[in-house]
Formats: C-alpha cells, structure tokens, sequence
C-alpha cells in the first residue's frame, strides 16, 4: 500500500439554484494515495470538475469529510485552505488562467510570492522550470504573446513553482491541438515518474488512458473506480533536489515589499484606468492646497501692511470713541504729551501727527496733496522706509526747518522721470520748502494708488501751516518685550492723570492685529473646509472606479487565491494599489496647485499665493489617509471573494 494522501469520505456537494437545491457529488469515497496517477471522467455536468476543486481544497463539501495528510479539511480556515493549496498543490488549468500583463517568468513566479521566497531565488527558480519545460526562448514573452501549448507549459511549471506534491489538470488538452495535447500529457506522465501525484479532469478517454486509474462520474455519483494490479506499490523517485523549495515565512517587511511592486506593476498596467481613478484626488488635492495657499497669501499680505505701519503700535485720538462730535474742539493732545510718552520705559518711539490737504508746486507742476506733520522718529514709528535723502532730526524741529520728504507719487507726479530731486525747493501751501527725502512705496499711505503725501516737520506744519498748536493724535510704537495690553493701560492712566480726566481714546494695533489674524484664519478654514468637501468626493470616486476594478479582476483575484494567496494578501494588495493612486494623485495636485500660485503670480499683484511645508505634507497625509480608508471596502470585497466562482468569471 502506498503513503495515504488524500481521502473523501461520503463527500457530498449541493448548490442552491433558482429551480432549488441541485445535488452534483453524492456520497463520494476515494483514497488517492501519494505518487499515483489518475483521471476522473465523466460527461459535462457529471460532477468531475466540482470534485476537482474539492480535492484542489478550492471548494467544501457540504457533507461528509475530505482529509489532507490525514487532516480534516472542514476544520481550517480560509486562510489554512490557501496554505494547503499555496504548499501541496499545484493547478493546471484548461483556459491556462495566466495573467496577461505578466511574462512567463512572473507569472511562474507568482505562487512562491505568497511563501516569501526573495524576488531572486524565486525568478531563478522560475527559469529553471520554464527552462526545462521547453521554454528557454519565451521567458520574457507575456502570456499574451505565447501559443496555446507553450501557456499550458507556463501553467505546469507554475504548478510545480512551490513544489506541486498534488497536481491538479483540469482538460489540460481541452484547448490544445493534438500535438500540444500529446506533449502536454507526456510532460504530466514524467512528472508523475519523477513523484508528483497528477489527477487529471477529463471528459476525453484517450486521455484518460494514460493514467493508471481511472475514476468515472455519472451525475454525481461515482460509478467506476478501476486501477492496476499493483499500482499502489509502485512508487518511483521523487522529485530531483534542484527543484526543491524551502519553506519560508510570508511575514515581515518582505511581504510588504511584494505587495508594494505588485500593486505598482498592476496600476503601470491598467495606466489609463489608474489615471482616471486618481483624476478626483488630483482636482482635490489641487483645491485643498490652492485655496490654503490664497488664504496664507492674502493673509500674510494683510498682517503685512498691518505691521507696516509699526509693529505694536498704539495710536492715542482725541475724543471718547471715533463717532464724538467733540473731538474736533478737544486740545489737549499737546507737546507737553509728548514729551512726557518719551520719557516713559515702555515706548520705543512717539510721534505727533497733524495733517490737511493743501495745494504742492513745483515749476508748472500743480497737484494736490495731503500734508502731514511728524516728529523726529515718525517715519520709524510709522514703519516707512526713507529711499533716498533722510528724515528729519531734532533741529529740524526745534528750529521749525522748511524742508520736507516726499513719497514716490509726489516725486513722480512734480519732477516726472527726473530721479535726483533732492535740494529741490517745492512750495507746500504758502511755504517753499527744500526736498530732503524720497519715500519706498508703500500701501498704508497709497492705498488708492494716486493719493500724494507730503511730511514736514510738526513744529513746522503746526505754526506756518495749519496755525495750531495741539496734535491731531499720537502714534506710540511701544518696546519690543513689552506686551501692549500693559502699555496702553500705563499710557492711558498718565494721559488721563495729565488731562485731569479722559478725554481721548486708544487704538491699539496689536489687537487689531490679533484681530485678522482670526478673521484670516476662519475665513481660511472655511475655504479649506469647502475645499475638504471636493477631496472626499474625489475618494468617493476612487472607491466606486476601484470596485469596479475589482469587478473586472475577479478572476485574477481568483488565480492568486488558487496559488495561494492568503485573504490577507489580496486585501492588502488592493489597499497598496488605492493608496498607491491617491498618493499619486495627491503628488500631482500639489504640482497642480503650485503651476496655479505660479499662474496667479503673474496675474495678480497685490499678494502672492503661499504655500507652507506643513501644508503640502498635509495634503500628502489625507490623500494616503483617502486612500486607506476609501479604498478598504474594495481590498475587503477583493479578499471575500470565492475563489472557485471568481475562476469561473470570464
């Protein structure tokens, strides 16, 4: 007697149709022991192909009891099922069931992928059974590309990639012409000598005859069971030891890795369905961080001119609030005010300001502008630069000095394109007065774009100008250090104790600027927020194209289960592939987004769009985060699948 293999016991199998249940096995016994050679015949519908994949454990019987090695295979699980199939047997199948986009090495490969054996180990050994199978010249051919025989060779020596104790052949000649046929069968009758168990599945009794036990089926139930005298003790030489593979575990970083190129090499493949599906990242991802990039932009360009005008900067009006009709007869913002703010330890610097609009000349040049008077350090409490020239100096005040500075709109609308103005003796009002500087540009005085401003010293301004003696208001730009919450408090009580009472009002730059720093950043959560919305429709779409997906690779899905691919190992493929086309997706968006800040740039003036690194990573985590959680429903519905009804899916 040989070594017992594989044993059915009363094995039955019924599936439910519209009609009912339809019985195919019935009560099937049989004890295939290691080393023999048999086929099961029958006509079509007989059952044949339904035992096949019982005994290929593919399928379970529904009654009875059917052992591996002695083990009850109604006891394992999905995945102890996929590991019988991925170390013990070893399918060649009628259609080939070859994966198109792969060469012949690759998909020879494929089952020892689920062992964990390295992508080199594996690929040699791959050549070496294409090799002796005939295959030399073919082993970078596709399937595509190859002939009948030469996929049905492919598929033998894929059978025999993790060993192939038991190989299973269901009509390996069914496709095939006579020639192929033969050479197909005798390839299985030298494997047989050299140890392996073949079962072949045929309806062709020339086939048949070449194993030396023969099975029929008859609707279900076995009707015939002949095998030669002596058969059992005739057992030959096993396999050689070049073909011998190790058993290795399909843990670690390893089996990451193999997923990873998997996933890779099948979306190259399918490029133009890949493209579609990470179309809707691409246009969220696009959104997301264009809109943050306009928000930061115009954000920053607020705060900027915010700060430009001096940074913790406090400016003291006359009156109790900005809608008292009293504030015009209020004057008592004096000098004394002045003087008593710079002495205090907490100011940076002060400045006095009084200002009117009045007529400026020059030669035949006649414009209007406004006037303002400043003190000493009034340009660097009101954060404007000098670009030519200097401001004023202490004499300058002291000694009510007719000179005046300038800003670039003054100085292009009264000498035109002449740049060297400096000395020049402009009339301001009634008073000539000699140009000792030129203002940068700026915004917070030139807002409308054509508004001219003109400065004079305020000792100046006040007695030959505008004939007052008290201040419009006071700028403050207090220490740095110093919070300006304490500052405005301190300035108010000596203000207050020097006026004998509270006759002014404060306004404080520092909250306003907190201010729009709230304003920006809800507004820029809002946007982002209608932005977000378009991002989760683009997963929605990446879950729906890639259960389509699986749809259409069900019976790929179903070949990389019969080789032994565990539930874990198609899930995980298909939840790399989804997050491989978000990531994608996401890294063309942020390229996207870039091209438009670019395009805006050129466009528009005012501000720039920003991007921060915090951001762009951002974006990078949520599409793989999009990827991972939209795509775990088709990788769960992938791993689900029957294997022997996604090999019969065409």
């Amino acid at each position: 007697m040989g070594q017992r293999l594989l044993e059915l016991e009363g094995v039955g199998r019924r599936f439910v149709s519209g009609a009912g249940t339809v019985a195919v096995l019935s009560d099937i016994s049989i004890r295939i022991d290691a080393g023999e050679m048999l086929a099961i015949v029958g006509a079509s519908g007989s059952g044949k192909s339904t035992l096949m994949n019982i005994l290929g454990c593919l399928d379970r019987p529904c009654s009875g009891r059917y052992r591996v090695g002695g083990v009850d295979v109604g006891t394992l699980g999905m995945d102890q099922l996929a590991r019988l199939r991925r170390e013990h047997f070893g399918f060649v199948f009628q259609h080939y069931h070859l994966l198109a986009h792969l060469d012949a090495v690759d998909n020879v490969a494929m089952p020892a992928v689920y062992t964990g054996m390295k992508q080199g180990e594996r690929r040699a050994r791959a050549r070496a059974l294409l090799t002796r199978l005939g295959l030399r010249a073919h082993l970078t051919q596709r399937a595509s590309q190859l002939s009948g025989g030469q996929k049905q060779r492919v598929s033998i020596a894929r059978a025999l990639m993790n060993g192939g104790a038991v190989i299973l052949a269901d009509e390996p000649t069914g496709a095939l012409d006579s020639h192929s046929g033969q050479e197909v069968m005798a390839i299985l009758r030298e494997l047989n000598q050299a140890g392996h168990t073949v079962i072949i599945v045929t309806h062709d009794l020339q086939v048949a005859a070449a194993a030396r036990r023969v099975i029929e089926l008859r609707d279900g139930v076995l009707v015939r069971d002949s095998a030669t005298a002596g058969e059992a003790d005739e057992r030959l030489n096993p396999a050689p030891a070049a073909l011998a593979v190790p058993r290795q575990s399909a843990l670690g970083w390893g089996r990451y890795a193999d997923a990873f190129k998997m996933a890779l090499f099948s979306l190259y493949a399918n490029r133009l369905r890949s493209a579609l599906t990470m179309l809707g990242i691409v246009i969220g991802i696009a959104s997301v961080v264009s809109i943050a990039g306009l928000g930061q932009g115009a954000r920053t360009a607020v705060l900027q001119d915010i700060r430009a005008i001096g940074p913790n900067t406090i400016t003291i009006f006359r009156g109790v609030d900005w809608a008292d009709d009293k504030a015009e007869s209020i004057r008592t913002l004096v000098p004394g005010d002045l003087q008593a703010l710079e002495a205090e330890p907490y100011v940076d610097s002060v400045t006095p300001a009084i200002q009117s609009g009045m007529r400026l000349r020059w030669g035949s040049a006649d414009l209007n502008a406004m006037v303002h008077g400043a003190g000493e350090k009034g340009f660097r409490v009101m954060g404007l630069r000098i670009q030519t020239g200097r401001g004023f100096r202490a004499d300058d005040i002291r000694q009510q000095a007719q000179v005046v500075v300038i800003d670039d709109n003054a100085r292009r609308k009264l000498f035109a394109e002449r740049r060297d103005v400096l000395g020049q003796v402009v009339m301001v009002g009634a008073i000539p007065a000699e140009v000792i500087g030129v203002l940068e540009k700026s915004r917070n005085y030139q807002s409308s774009g054509d508004q001219v401003d003109v400065w004079l010293p305020y000792s100046t301004a006040a007695s030959h100008l505008f004939g007052q003696s008290h201040f419009d208001h006071l700028t403050v730009r207090v220490r740095d250090g110093v919070p300006s919450a304490l500052a405005e408090r301190q300035m108010t009580r000596l203000l207050t104790r020097l006026h004998g009472g509270k006759d002014f009002f404060t306004h404080n730059l520092d909250s306003v600027l907190k201010s729009m720093e709230s304003t920006t950043r809800t507004l820029s959560m809002l946007l982002g927020s209608v932005a977000l919305i378009s991002l989760i429709v683009g997963g929605v779409g990446v879950m729906n194209i890639m259960l389509v997906s699986v749809a259409e690779r069900t019976r790929e899905i179903g070949i990389r289960m019969a080789v032994g691919a565990r539930q874990r190992d198609v899930m995980l493929q298909f939840l790399i592939e989804a997050m491989l086309v978000c990531l994608a997706g996401g890294i063309a968006g942020i390229v996207l987004a870039m091209g438009i800040g670019a395009l805006f740039s050129l466009l528009v003036d005012s501000f720039k769009m920003v991007f921060s690194l915090g951001a762009i990573l951002l974006a990078v985590a949520c599409s793989v985060l999009i990827g991972m959680v939209f795509g775990y429903m088709p990788a769960r519905n992938a791993a689900r699948l029957d294997p022997v009804v996604a090999l019969a899916r065409e």
